[in-house]
C-alpha cells in the first residue's frame, strides 16, 4: 500500500483518476487488438452520437457532462478524422449539428461486439460488493444536492 491508498478518502480524485487511467490504456489495447483505430477519449461525443444522430455542440457538451471547450477540442480530433461532421442548424445559423460520418457510422457497426465485451468485462470488475457503479450514481447524486465546495465551506 502506498502514500495515497493510506490517505484514505482524502484521495478520491487520485484513486477515481488512476482507476479511469487505466481503464482508458486498456480500453486502448482493447481497440488495437481488434485493429481498431479508436482512442477511448472519443467514446463520449461517438457513442452519443450514435444514440442520437444529429445534435448541437452545446447540447452535446451538456449530454456527455463536458465542458465547452473539452467538447470542442474532441470534436476538432473527430472531424480531422473524419469520423463526425457538422453543418449549421437551418433555423440557427449560430448552431452547429453534428452527426456520424460514413467513416464514423461503419466504425460504430465493427465496434458494437467489442463494445458488448468491454460491457460484460465491466460488470465483472464493478459487480463487487459495494457495487461501483451504483456507488458512482449515488455520489452523483449528492453533488447535485449540494457540491464539494459548498460541503467543505460549510465545514470551515
Amino acid at each position: 500500500m502506498n502514500i495515497i491508498d493510506e490517505s484514505g478518502i482524502l484521495a478520491i480524485s487520485t484513486r477515481l483518476q488512476r482507476l479511469s487511467d487505466q481503464l482508458r490504456k486498456d480500453g486502448a489495447l482493447i481497440y488495437k487488438a481488434f485493429n481498431i483505430d479508436f482512442e477511448p477519449k472519443w467514446f463520449p461525443v461517438i457513442y452519443t452520437l450514435h444514440h442520437k444522430p444529429e445534435i448541437s455542440v452545446v447540447e452535446l457538451a451538456a449530454e456527455i457532462g463536458y465542458a465547452h471547450p473539452s467538447t470542442i477540442s474532441l470534436l476538432k480530433e473527430l472531424e480531422k478524422e473524419k469520423l463526425i461532421e457538422s453543418k449549421k442548424d437551418a433555423h440557427d445559423e449560430r448552431k452547429r449539428l453534428l452527426r456520424l460520418s460514413t467513416k464514423g457510422k461503419a466504425l460504430v457497426t465493427r465496434m458494437q461486439p467489442v463494445w458488448q465485451a468491454m460491457t460484460e468485462a465491466l460488470k465483472e470488475l464493478t459487480d463487487t460488493q459495494h457495487n461501483l457503479m451504483k456507488a458512482i450514481d449515488e455520489v452523483e447524486e449528492q453533488f447535485t444536492m449540494k457540491g464539494f465546495y459548498e460541503r467543505v465551506k460549510r465545514k470551515m
